[in-house]
């Protein structure tokens, strides 16, 4: 079970990938830098763990919004290295994600195969309206979300998420309050990412049935 993945390119340089227990870190090196580059880390409970195969990638996409959050240069740097990681970083997105969600399902995603390639099914922007009114609410998970954005994530662009969470604390049963929650959400651009970095519950709340 591979945990790191280094990516190197000829011209863009080298991208090291790495699993830890609730995330995944992405180091970028450029090649022709001085400067070391930039970090960026995922929660694997955001990610779909069944990828989109390219005929020269292999995307993850959020489960929220289906924007590519990882995209791996496909069979590189050797197919099976390349494949080991994959496998384990599905893994890990699936139980990660069953982990908060409270789900206890047995059922792994299925393996990568390297021989299949296949053009990315286009996605559909997510809205509101897609919200099943099935959906259950934890106000518990709702507290601890505001909690966390307003400790790690407090700045002005998501204020009107944290006061509509908020509404939707008070009133869990109101399908509206969800409604405005992915409202907002839908509206904050590249914040979504923090916001789904530091709050993961909201992507529970937001994303379809993990058993579609």
């Amino acid at each position: 079970m591979s945990t790191k993945l280094t990516q190197k390119h000829f011209i863009k340089g080298t991208t090291e990938y790495e699993i830890f227990e609730d995330h995944i870190a992405v180091r970028v090196k450029p090649k022709f830098s001085q400067e070391e580059g930039e970090t960026f880390t995922v929660t694997l409970a955001v990610l779909n763990p069944e990828p989109v195969i390219t005929r020269s990638h292999v995307e993850f996409l959020s489960r929220v919004n289906g924007e590519a959050l990882l995209s791996l240069a496909l069979s590189k740097p050797n197919v099976s290295e390349f494949n080991d990681f994959v496998n384990t970083l599905k893994q890990k997105a699936h139980a990660e994600y069953n982990a908060i969600a409270g789900l206890s399902v047995t059922a792994e995603p299925s393996p990568l195969n390297g021989n299949i390639y296949e053009e990315p099914p286009e996605f559909d922007e997510i809205s509101p309206a897609d919200i099943s009114n099935a959906k259950s609410v934890s106000v518990e998970g709702v507290e601890n979300a505001i909690n966390m954005l307003n400790t790690y994530v407090n700045n002005e662009e998501i204020q009107p998420l944290i006061a509509a969470l908020d509404a939707l604390r008070q009133a869990p049963q109101e399908h509206s309050k969800l409604v405005e929650v992915a409202t907002v959400f839908n509206e904050l651009g590249p914040s979504q990412g923090a916001v789904l970095t530091y709050a993961p519950y909201i992507t529970i709340m937001l994303s379809d049935d993990p058993f579609g």
